[in-house]
């Protein structure tokens, strides 16, 4: 399953050190015994579809850690703890792909290692690749670089044709409403709104007011989470088809 040409390369050059390679590699043979016969009963039956909301918990309690008072900084365990466990997460759902024949959707550990590996080379030519590129690295403004990064992440996927294509549908509401609109604003669907006088100037206010609404629906007996996300779903829909 080759995800581009020149990746080894690549990698063999960026001087990755051994320990990790082997750190990783106990990590994935230790996945594998506990999917094998005579290993965990519960790890054994575990499914894609089982597996995604311990993926998404995960995910929030790495979000925890960094968000805890002191930064990461002072929570490096548990930051540490928290990225191995969605780690853990990446590394089993590879475990039980591995197990279908290729011809039916399977695949392991090396082929997400390879499959991200080569995008992340591939989208940034200014640094591994300058010389066909003709540019630089670190002499592009950032402005710039999101314009290339558009560009490849275009021609990678020319499916995507509308204004909110690949937008993940199972955001939490409030993200998925900040996506949409981000897009809109980028696509000139949606102009920029200025704060007013009377609105939130800080992270805290915007914090306080949005608690307050969502106090006053949760006592109306209004489910705040599915709203926002019917909201977020007509508006998409309206200005998809404008």
């Amino acid at each position: 399953m080759s995800q581009g040409h020149g990746t080894d390369d690549v990698a063999a050059g960026l001087g990755v050190p051994a320990r990790t390679g082997q750190r990783f590699a106990e990590l994935v043979a230790v996945m594998d015994r506990l999917r094998s016969p005579g290993g965990c009963a519960w790890d054994g039956q575990q499914t894609h579809e089982s597996l995604v909301r311990y993926l998404v918990e995960e995910a929030y309690e790495v979000v925890e850690a960094v968000e805890a008072e002191g930064g990461p900084a002072a929570h490096a365990g548990l930051l540490v703890e928290e990225l191995g466990d969605v780690l853990l997460q990446v590394v089993f759902h590879a475990r039980v792909a591995q197990e279908r024949a290729r011809a039916e959707g399977g695949f392991d550990m090396a082929d997400v290692l390879e499959a991200v590996t080569a995008k992340l080379v591939r989208r940034h030519p200014q640094v591994f690749d300058p010389g066909a590129t003709g540019d630089v690295a670190g002499e592009q403004t950032l402005e710039q670089l999101h314009s290339r990064w558009e560009e490849l992440k275009r021609a990678e996927k020319p499916e995507r044709t509308g204004p909110f294509d690949g937008i993940p549908p199972h955001l939490p509401a409030l993200a998925l409403a900040e996506k949409a609109l981000a897009r809109a604003r980028k696509h000139e669907l949606e102009p920029a709104v200025p704060g007013g006088p009377g609105g939130p100037r800080t992270e805290e206010e915007l914090g306080e007011e949005l608690l307050a609404l969502v106090r006053d629906a949760s006592a109306r007996g209004l489910d705040a989470e599915r709203s926002l996300r019917g909201a977020v779903r007509a508006y998409v829909s309206a200005r998809d088809g404008a």
